[in-house]
């Protein structure tokens, strides 16, 4: 079994600064050097510090997202252990982002034609919105709020959820999101089981409503949202099962958290290190969209084989895990001319922030319209940033701390 699949030798030869693993260079101020060196020298490897093949270019990248032979979660742990039995363990073994398999793709089906259906211009006005009034307040400027607390609000909103609810909601997503990581402690699982509960308590009755507006047309019943579609979804694909669907309206505000934050957090850093952005709203979507790939607000995943799985002459045997660099992939020279360049309206990049094949995130213009929005109020109100700031010491999650 070959442990390394060299690069061709007309890729950039990068040495990083100092070794680092993957998972350590998410927080550094610069990773990407580090990332580059990976893709000509190590693009799909073995790395026996952290017990896990790394895939960093984009050849590596691809085949592992669409291979059937990896799973999202380790086929012998489909939930994690410290969480089986409780609220958030039945959330988190419906997430069509955590599971595998026809079952999970046919519900996929529903959650991602729901999210296509996304009001994203009234998601963008409501951002705005939010924005404003929380700026509003005065004193410092509160950038946790505004990269966490308003894209989580908006979504309760287009989920149904009254202002009261929506705030709840997003404190309580904070606690849910701390169980999916591997290094989740027991105070962290508990806190997040007791969130679980309270957000399937909240967001039962719109659901509930919303089917049955779908259903039976009944009373005041919602007749638009995100929950109303996802019913509407549900139906055109012959799904009967509540539960679920309930689990991935918990879904959306999960997959808005760390990743629309970073999203955020990562553009005003951009504009604070001189990025050109007019004051139009295409111009900045265009530098948004352009941050996803430059400077990632997710950037990595993870993948566990089930079976063998062979790359590049390389094999990962049943059992083992790939750590997927999507922010290397995303500055692969081999997809995107010019990597390092941040250019906004880049022609048909190569994007891999968002996934791959089955499990590509479905979120992606919903997350883009709530971060230009909370960007262009902040550029509106004349606020702007520091463009050397720290990082969260996340494992796979970029968010600067400002």
């Amino acid at each position: 079994m070959s442990t390394t699949s060299p690069r061709a030798s007309t890729a950039r030869p990068v040495s990083p600064a100092r070794p680092v693993s993957p998972v350590e260079a998410v927080s550094l101020p610069d990773p990407y050097p580090f990332y580059a060196h990976l893709v000509a020298e190590r693009p799909f490897a073995r790395d026996e510090a952290l017990g896990a093949w790394v895939a960093a270019d984009a050849a590596a990248v691809r085949a592992v997202l669409g291979s059937e032979a990896l799973r999202v979660r380790p086929p012998a742990e489909p939930v994690p252990a410290g969480i089986v039995g409780t609220p958030a363990g039945e959330v988190f073994g419906d997430l069509v982002r955590m599971t595998d398999g026809p079952v999970a793709a046919r519900l996929k089906a529903v959650v991602a034609e729901a999210l296509a259906r996304a009001d994203t211009a009234r998601a963008a006005r409501s951002a705005a919105r939010h924005t404003r009034e929380v700026l509003a307040a005065g004193g410092e400027v509160p950038y946790e709020e505004l990269m966490f607390g308003v894209p989580a609000r908006v979504v309760a909103e287009l989920a149904g959820l009254t202002e009261g609810a929506g705030r709840e909601a997003a404190r309580a997503i904070g606690d849910f999101v701390q169980c999916i990581p591997a290094s989740a402690t027991p105070a962290q699982q508990r806190a997040a089981a007791t969130a679980a509960a309270r957000l399937r308590e909240l967001l039962t009755p719109p659901l509930e409503g919303a089917r049955a507006g779908r259903s039976a047309r009944a009373g005041d019943a919602p007749a638009s949202g995100l929950l109303f579609e996802l019913v509407n979804a549900a139906d055109r694909h012959s799904w009967p099962h509540l539960a679920p669907l309930l689990s991935n309206a918990v879904g959306f505000l999960s997959q808005t958290y760390d990743a629309t934050a970073g999203l955020i957090g990562n553009t005003l850093v951009a504009l604070a290190r001189g990025a050109a952005a007019p004051d139009t709203p295409g111009a900045v979507e265009a530098l948004v969209r352009e941050v996803v790939r430059h400077d990632a607000p997710i950037q990595n995943t993870r993948r566990f084989a089930a079976r063998s799985f062979v790359h590049a002459g390389s094999e990962v045997e049943p059992g083992q895990q790939v750590l997927v660099v999507l922010a290397a992939a995303n500055r692969d020279p081999a997809v995107n001319p010019d990597p390092d360049a941040l250019s906004p309206g880049r022609v048909n990049p190569a994007v891999f922030t968002f996934g791959a094949a089955a499990h590509r995130c479905p979120g992606e213009e919903l997350a883009v319209a709530l971060a230009g929005a909370v960007v262009t109020e902040l550029r509106t109100a004349g606020l702007s940033t520091t463009a050397t700031p720290a990082y969260r010491p996340l494992a796979n999650a970029r968010i600067p701390l400002l």
